[in-house]
């Protein structure tokens, strides 16, 4: 009868010591980025503005959702690729479903301290992000909407308010 009761106190002192979501789920999420046209470079930041990623679509990364004790982790996406508008987008975290499977496996330790500092009682809002880029106008890349140009005009087609101002030479 001894060897029954180790493994099974073992076994009943891992599941009331542990988290459910920590067990049942994990803190690092697959996401998977996508911009239409493909090849736009992007940048993911996390709430404290730390740069976690930086590469061109698509990419798949994983990205933690915890962000502390009790405190659940956020993304900036910034997609830029050239002749198209900058589009930047956020990617939140949501209370992960497995996190209540504490209140029958893994107790408050798992409910208060575990789940909580793993970050395992949170999971990524969204596995897969696609982003349409739209074409930027001349105005926003950098160019003159109208170009400075060199014209060459007869005396006749001078507008009347500028021909006081011309200088015979």
């Amino acid at each position: 009868m001894k060897t029954l009761i180790t493994p099974l106190s073992i076994a009943i002192a891992i599941v009331t010591l542990s988290g459910c979501a920590s067990i049942v789920s994990k803190s690092n999420w697959p996401v998977t980025f996508h911009s239409i046209p493909t090849g736009a470079h992007i940048s993911v930041t996390n709430k404290k503005g730390a740069e976690v990623y930086s590469g061109n679509t698509p990419a798949t990364m994983k990205l933690k959702s915890g962000a502390g004790f009790f405190s659940k982790e956020s993304y900036t996406i910034e997609y830029k690729l050239d002749g198209y508008e900058t589009k930047k987008v956020t990617l939140e975290c949501k209370i992960n479903g497995w996190y209540f499977g504490n209140i029958l496996i893994g107790g408050l330790i798992g409910m208060l301290i575990v789940d909580p500092a793993t970050g395992a009682m949170y999971k990524l809002d969204k596995d897969f992000m696609e982003e349409t880029l739209t074409k930027s106008n001349s105005a926003t890349t950098g160019a003159p909407a109208n170009p400075p140009s060199l014209q060459v005009l007869s005396k006749e087609q001078v507008p009347a308010a500028w021909a006081k101002h011309l200088v015979r030479l």
